[in-house]
């Protein structure tokens, strides 16, 4: 566990432990998603933090970070839809298909229509398959894609399925004296797409690049931005969504008999609840006095308990 002053706490005050729960971030544009861990571990006084779901430095929004007992939820987070808002520049294509990396190409994109834009982004609008962006954190034969091509080499990774659920255009802005075009949108996708791919296929597509200049996200899941807290408002209050309120919000809701709530805490299954739809997520299972007990998955008569959380106990923080 980290010792010490935490950060944004008065002189001499020492960081209380925070109890198991979810803080929903409004991350910093320039910081790493580690870099949010660490202020974190910090804040909440504990090393046992972790986070759904990078976003890269350039990128501003909803970082989940889980604390304690909660880092158990975020695999169950990281595959959620997630929402963006975002600006790509038409007319320039980068190597890392966004504005931290050095200009390929540049077109003059004047010619490109508003009507032509929204053709585009329709066709990359549902489920598609994409190539990541060669920067990514994909890794190949152990090493991060980006590691290689910050060494110099050229890097083609596979494409994969995503789905885009909505590519909405909102305004376009011409700059440069109109030789590039800005394009504000809003990106609805599936876990695993990325934005700056959108933005250089969009570019491609109409034949003049593309890369992303902007990027926020703004719900990860059923976490949207108005319930996100900066880092320096962190600082003064840390508001953690308790890892029972989170687990409500996250999942469907069974309550429990205390003999079942027993049982679970113990890792035995007990009688299948409500028939679940081929690939739901799983329960979350609640004893009387309301504590979450365990997730559950049903199989056959029976369910299974997924992960276990004794009711009653904070158990290992």
């Amino acid at each position: 566990m980290d010792s010490g002053q935490a950060s944004g706490q008065p002189a001499g005050q020492v960081a209380v432990q925070a109890r198991s729960g979810l803080v929903i971030v409004d991350k910093p544009q320039g910081w790493t998603s580690h870099d949010v861990v660490g202020r974190l571990r910090r804040l909440a006084g504990t090393r046992k933090v972790g986070h759904a779901g990078t976003l890269d430095p350039m990128a501003t929004g909803v970082l989940v970070v889980g604390i304690n007992r909660a880092t158990r939820l975020l695999t169950y987070i990281v595959g959620a839809a997630k929402t963006y808002t975002a600006t790509i520049r038409l007319g320039q294509s980068t190597v890392t298909d966004d504005a931290e990396g050095a200009v390929l190409t540049e077109t003059i994109a004047a010619a490109v229509t508003g009507e032509a834009i929204r053709q585009a982004a329709a066709a990359l609008t549902g489920e598609i398959s994409q190539v990541p962006s060669s920067v990514s954190a994909i890794k190949i034969n152990g090493e991060r894609s980006y590691a290689r091509v910050r060494s110099g080499e050229t890097v083609q990774l596979q494409a994969r399925p995503v789905t885009v659920h909505r590519f909405d255009i909102h305004d376009i802005h011409r700059v440069r004296g109109g030789r590039l075009l800005d394009v504000d949108v809003t990106v609805e996708c599936s876990s695993g797409t990325y934005v700056r791919a959108l933005a250089r296929d969009l570019g491609s597509a109409l034949g003049v690049g593309g890369h992303l200049t902007a990027l926020r996200r703004t719900r990860v899941g059923p976490f949207g931005i108005e319930a996100a807290a900066t880092l320096e408002e962190l600082a003064s209050d840390l508001r953690v969504l308790d890892l029972d309120d989170a687990a409500r919000v996250l999942f469907p809701v069974r309550e429990l008999d205390a003999a079942e709530a027993l049982d679970l805490s113990h890792g035995r299954r007990i009688g299948a609840g409500e028939p679940a739809a081929a690939g739901a997520p799983p329960a979350a299972a609640f004893a009387p006095d309301g504590r979450l007990v365990a997730l559950l998955q049903n199989r056959g008569s029976e369910a299974r308990p997924l992960l276990v959380f004794a009711p009653g106990q904070e158990a290992q923080r």
